[in-house]
């Protein structure tokens, strides 16, 4: 009787508790905790990392669909950070020791970003001097390309919402550089960019959509040999300031990624001629300086 009520008490724990069955070896704990946002909402693939005093990382990750975070970790003091999109990172310290229970950390709220000062309604252009245009792909599934466009510009219409803003940026193909001048060459070439047909890349904004805190997606109308197709670019506003002559400037980073056979560069029929090309997946990072048209 003793024994099967010892079982049945036994199973109810393992019920109510989902890592009572996991084996953690020897000299090791868990951390667990959940992150939620200020109404106690989950906050799903907020970012984590765990750090030993030294700040060499231990272990990393994302929250799961339900905000929670469970690593194995050896004994030890360790500071906890995570980071979530449209929220102010957290910083905390965890102390993980010899028990039989997990060192639950319980709820972690994250604050909701404040919002940084948008630029004035108005005029406004790229500064080339302080931006950058680059790439990354990679070469036939192996190593990754890092690359850039030297020569472009872009205008900027602030509206007096920034859902009614717009913006045109123009990139000069023939400007594109990897450092390698007969890779450089043959992606100026007809096989890729085609440059002589199709000079420049042009890309036209349809609308600004607020994403929280200073985080905004950018959607518009790609224009890439010859075609058009509606990309997104997501993008995280980094406020204003003043440049070393006094002149306002605004910054901001953005990230797309594109498809070259959604622009009719087929990767497909240039393998089978045997030629040695980009990979088909090509990510767009933008750091972009904007100043008052003149």
């Amino acid at each position: 009787m003793i024994s099967r009520l010892l079982g049945r008490r036994t199973a109810a724990h393992q019920r109510s508790n989902p890592l009572a069955g996991l084996s953690v070896p020897s000299g090791a704990g868990l951390l667990t905790c959940r992150v939620i946002d200020p109404v106690n909402e989950p906050v799903g693939q907020a970012e984590f990392t765990v750090s030993d005093g030294s700040g060499r990382k231990i272990v990393s990750g994302e929250t799961d669909p339900f905000g929670m975070i469970v690593a194995m970790v050896p004994f030890g003091e360790y500071r906890l950070a995570i980071s979530a999109e449209s929220f102010s990172p957290y910083r905390g310290n965890v102390s993980i020791v010899d028990g039989a229970e997990p060192s639950g950390l319980g709820d972690i709220t994250l604050q909701v970003a404040p919002s940084l000062p948008l630029p004035a309604p108005g005029d406004w252009e790229i500064e080339p001097a302080h931006s950058r245009i680059g790439f990354i792909a990679r070469h036939i599934g192996l190593a990754r390309v890092h690359g850039r466009f030297d020569n472009f510009a872009g205008a900027i219409r602030i509206g007096e919402t920034m859902d009614r803003s717009a913006m045109h940026v123009v990139i000069g193909a023939a400007s594109i550089d990897t450092s390698v001048r007969m890779r450089d060459d043959h992606l100026r070439s007809a096989d890729f960019l085609d440059v002589e047909n199709f000079p420049t890349l042009e890309f036209y904004s349809d609308r600004f959509v607020h994403r929280g805190g200073n985080n905004w997606a950018i959607t518009g109308a790609l224009t890439l040999h010859g075609v058009t197709r509606t990309v997104t670019l997501d993008a995280q506003y980094l406020g204003i300031g003043n440049g070393m002559e006094g002149e306002t400037r605004a910054a901001v980073r953005a990230t797309t990624e594109l498809h070259r056979e959604d622009y009719t560069v087929n990767w497909q029929s240039m393998l089978a001629r045997g030629i040695a090309v980009v990979g088909s997946s090509i990510k767009i990072e933008m750091d972009i300086q904007i100043i008052p048209k003149s």
